[in-house]
């Protein structure tokens, strides 16, 4: 996966952490980010895909967490509910970027933004999920070749 991407997922967390915590619209946390630099270095389409994506997709990517969470959505930790909300996106949308990538990505994403271990429970969650949603892209990846 490129780095730009990395980043862009990077700084989608950043911004859903930021909308999750203050309830600022969409598009002023969107300048902010676009006026500051921040998304230097970034997939800026990517971000937008995605900083945009999860809010209109909220109901369907927290019934996908909420199957496999130990608790509501809600009470995740902030950094957490984001991580994992930018996964179930993409494990959601974006079926070209295969499962194993976008669970390692919200892997890193732990190990950079959260809490101690956290990087755990975030790798636990999105394997469930992606058991659920990629169900035929990892039978195939598991079928045995043909002579």
């Amino acid at each position: 996966m490129s780095q730009a991407k990395t980043n862009a997922r990077k700084c989608a967390v950043q911004a859903l952490y930021q909308w999750q915590m203050s309830g600022e619209s969409l598009s002023r946390i969107e300048i902010y980010f676009q006026e500051e630099d921040h998304l230097k270095g970034a997939q800026k389409n990517y971000f937008n895909e995605i900083f945009h994506g999860v809010p209109a997709q909220l109901d369907v990517i927290d019934a996908a967490l909420a199957e496999f969470v130990d608790r509501p959505v809600e009470k995740i930790d902030p950094v957490e509910r984001a991580i994992l909300r930018v996964g179930v996106y993409e494990l959601i949308n974006r079926l070209e970027t295969p499962y194993k990538v976008i669970i390692n990505e919200g892997v890193n994403l732990a190990k950079f933004f959260g809490a101690e271990g956290s990087h755990k429970y975030i790798n636990g969650i999105l394997d469930k999920v992606s058991q659920k949603q990629r169900a035929v892209e990892i039978a195939s990846k598991q079928a045995p070749s043909a002579p």
